[in-house]
This record gives structure tokens, C-alpha cells and sequence, in this order.
């Protein structure tokens, strides 16, 4: 879901048929790129387009006017995420905001497919982003754990996905999120009664034909994967947690996810007023690149590619110093005459998603792009602050008991959803 890779089989093209013009976006074209739920790619091992896929699905660039009007409604300085465009999309999240301002409420919505064991820093980018907003709006919180979804998709037992669920919930619950304003539900656990009944609802507002055509499925897909969609989609709609929002049919809800997901909920936009639901609102980030590069995919096969929250400091400092592709020159010489290339740079854009301090970002760029700084010292500073991550991460997640994730995970009132 929305925390895998900055979150299908092989699939074909994405050629969405929609009712409104956001369905209407994905034009019958050879595609140079791939981006749905289940993959992301770009011809001939090319970078993603982020302004081809926001005119294609249909969605709006996050401008710095929403950013400040975000610190402004909430008297706080916006996330890392929000100032460095990495949240660079949205849909309607402006409706969001201009609810917030009427002193009215919403609830956040985002999630987490579990298929390994540990998580790497890309899973984490979209949870890190939830806990800020729901600190800064003081926010209810529902965290799906897809736990069905990768069991039809990763041929991973019924038992085996379940106790992943679990595991990956510990990692989340480690992000500091409040336990008196989040529910986290696996589908095994708690698809049924009103949940069950949306998605249900949803299920006959889609045709076979419509959702091939987001998604791509194909005739040899098993009909487990086609049916799947409403169960993401439900989780947007307040009536699927009775115990949550009885009476609150009309609460908006923001989901913030990466842009792969988007296919999802351009489906459930669509159905939402056909069932008398409001559209959920999204907030979309761009992808975590692989260490070996952007052309590069983060893969469980492959540990070097990614760095893990169980990682030691010793394997992070071999991972960035041996395998993060460096935009520097080839030659000491070469650096300072020429500078590096900070587009293609792994380094600095590891730098640009988890170092917080905008005056060293910036002294980096300038002293990096220059010549003046080498790629060992950039490479030094990113270890340092990845080092510290990590290891804060592993303290929290240590610290998290069986107790803890069965109350997190139990279906009970949240004592304190608002203010």
C-alpha cells in the first residue's frame, strides 16, 4: 500500500477510463514510463518524469503557496518533505486545508504492504511525513497493513504475511505515533461487517474493463489481485470504522502515499460520490532512489541497494561508501574544475530527504555543485546523520512490546481522535 517503495505482476499499460477528467488523464500512448502500485520504470532504465506522471494521472503540483499556507494554519515550520518538494503532488488537499481553517475535521489515512522482514529507508519516508501532519493538525490516523494484498502478490502463506503484519507494525509504531489517536488494522484481522459493506459497494461501481485499465491486470492474473482495489479504497470512507467515526459520514479524509499509489485512489475518487462519500484527498512524494542510483530499484534481493532500519552504523558506512552512485568527477583535478552533478548524486539527495538543517543543505549544494567540498566529505555527512537515524529507530522499535502493538491494533474508541 501507500509505505511500500515511495509504495503489480508484470503489468501492461496504464490507461485509466474514467468518468471525470482525472480518469481521463492517461492517453493511449506508447508509455516511455511505468508507474502503478506494482511498478515503477522508465525506458531504457531512464529517470522518472515527475511532470509527464502529474499531467498524465491528472494530479496538481504542490506550490510553495500551500506550503506556507500549511505553516501559517498550523503555527509550525513545514516538514523537510513539504520545503523540498519531496511531497510534490496532491488532489484537493487545498479542500483540506480550507476545512482545517473552518475549524472543521479530517482524518489521515496511509498504510504499508508487508513483505519483509525490515524496512528500508524508502518505507519509512511516507510514515516519518504522517507523523508530522498528524502532530501539526492534531488528526485521527488509520494505518492499513495490507497483509492479504501481499499474500496474492508475493505468494507468501496466509500465516507468514499475517506475521510480517506484525512485525512491520512494531517498525511503524517506532515513527512516534500517537496511540490515542491511531488504529492500525491488518485486512486479515478486520475486513468484514461495515468495512466489508464499502467495499462491496465500490466492487459494483467498477467494471472488469475499468480496472484493467488502471491497473493493467492481465488474463493471467488470479482474480484475487482484480477484486483487490476496494479493499484500499475503503479505508478512505469514515463509515468502514464504525467504531471510529459513527455518526461522522461526511469526515474528509487525506491520504498521504507515494505516487504509485495513485491508481487506487483516482479509482476510489471516482466511485466516492456515486456511493454518497466524499473524494479523498491525496498528498504524493516523489520515489526514494536506490544507492546505486535513480535508474537504480531498491529490491529485498538485493541488500546493497537500500539501507534497513537494522542496519549496523558499520553496514551503512560500507553501503553509502562502496554503492551510493556519486555525481562527483573522476578525478580530484576534474572535481574542483568542473564540480559535481547534483541531479544524479546519491549522496546529496539522501542529504535532501534526512538532513533537517536548510542552511548546511544549502552550504552543501553550493560548496558540493562547486568543486570546494569532495564527494568522501558529503559521504561522511550523510553516514553521520543515517548512522543516528538508524540507531534512534532501532531504540524506539526495541522498545515496543506484544501489548503495545495489540493496543495500537486493538478495535477500540481512539480517547482522544481531535484537538
Amino acid at each position: 500500500m501507500a509505505g511500500e517503495e515511495l509504495l503489480l505482476p508484470t503489468t501492461t499499460n496504464s490507461k485509466g477510463r474514467g468518468a471525470d477528467k482525472e480518469e481521463e488523464a492517461e492517453e493511449e500512448e506508447e508509455e516511455d514510463q511505468v508507474v502503478n502500485p506494482w511498478e515503477v520504470s522508465a525506458k531504457d532504465g531512464g529517470r522518472i518524469d515527475y511532470d509527464k506522471l502529474v499531467d498524465k494521472f491528472g494530479c496538481q503540483r504542490l506550490d510553495p503557496a500551500l506550503v506556507r499556507r500549511v505553516e501559517r494554519l498550523t503555527n509550525r515550520p513545514a516538514h523537510a518533505f513539504l520545503r523540498r518538494g519531496v511531497f510534490f503532488a496532491h488532489r484537493d488537499f487545498n479542500e483540506i486545508l480550507d476545512l482545517y481553517e473552518r475549524g472543521e475535521k479530517f482524518y489521515l489515512y496511509t498504510g504499508r504492504g508487508p513483505s519483509s522482514e525490515a524496512l528500508h529507508l524508502g518505507h519509512l519516508v511516507p510514515f516519518m511525513f504522517t507523523k508530522y501532519l498528524q502532530d501539526a493538525f492534531k488528526v485521527p490516523l488509520v494505518i492499513q497493513l495490507t497483509d492479504d494484498e501481499k499474500c496474492m502478490w508475493k505468494n507468501l502463506s496466509v500465516e507468514e504475511s499475517k506475521r510480517l503484519a506484525r512485525e512491520n507494525a512494531k517498525d511503524i509504531i517506532a515513527c512516534g505515533f500517537d496511540i490515542t489517536r491511531t488504529f492500525i488494522f491488518s485486512d486479515f484481522s478486520y475486513v468484514g461487517g461495515a468495512f466489508y459493506e464499502n467495499m462491496v459497494k465500490v466492487a459494483k461501481c467498477v467494471t472488469f474493463n475499468k480496472v484493467v485499465g488502471i491497473f493493467g491486470f492481465t488474463p493471467e492474473d488470479h482474480i484475487g489481485k482484480i477484486s483487490f482495489p476496494p479493499v484500499q479504497a475503503v479505508p478512505s470512507f469514515p463509515s468502514s470504522f464504525p467504531h471510529l467515526f459513527t455518526g461522522k459520514d461526511n469526515l474528509r479524509c487525506l491520504i498521504p502515499c507515494a505516487i504509485d499509489q495513485d491508481p487506487y485512489f483516482r479509482m476510489t475518487r471516482d466511485v466516492a460520490p456515486r456511493i454518497g462519500y466524499q473524494k479523498p484527498s491525496l498528498i504524493e512524494s516523489i520515489f526514494f532512489p536506490a544507492l546505486q542510483g535513480e535508474t537504480g530499484k531498491m529490491s529485498a534481493s538485493d541488500p546493497n541497494s537500500a539501507i534497513y532500519v537494522t542496519d549496523s552504523s558499520k553496514d551503512i558506512k560500507n553501503k553509502v561508501n562502496k554503492y551510493a552512485f556519486s555525481g562527483g568527477q573522476d578525478s580530484i583535478e576534474n572535481h574542483r574544475k568542473y564540480g559535481a552533478n547534483l541531479e544524479v548524486d546519491i549522496p546529496f539527495k539522501y542529504l535532501s530527504f534526512f538532513l533537517d538543517d536548510d542552511d548546511e543543505l544549502e552550504h552543501i549544494r553550493k560548496e558540493y555543485g562547486a568543486g570546494r567540498m569532495l564527494t568522501g566529505e558529503v559521504k561522511k555527512r550523510l553516514i553521520e546523520i543515517l548512522s543516528e537515524m538508524v540507531e534512534r529507530h532501532r531504540k524506539a522499535r526495541a522498545a515496543v512490546t506484544d501489548e503495545m502493538v495489540d493496543t495500537f491494533m486493538a478495535v477500540r474508541p481512539l480517547p482522544r481522535m481531535f484537538g
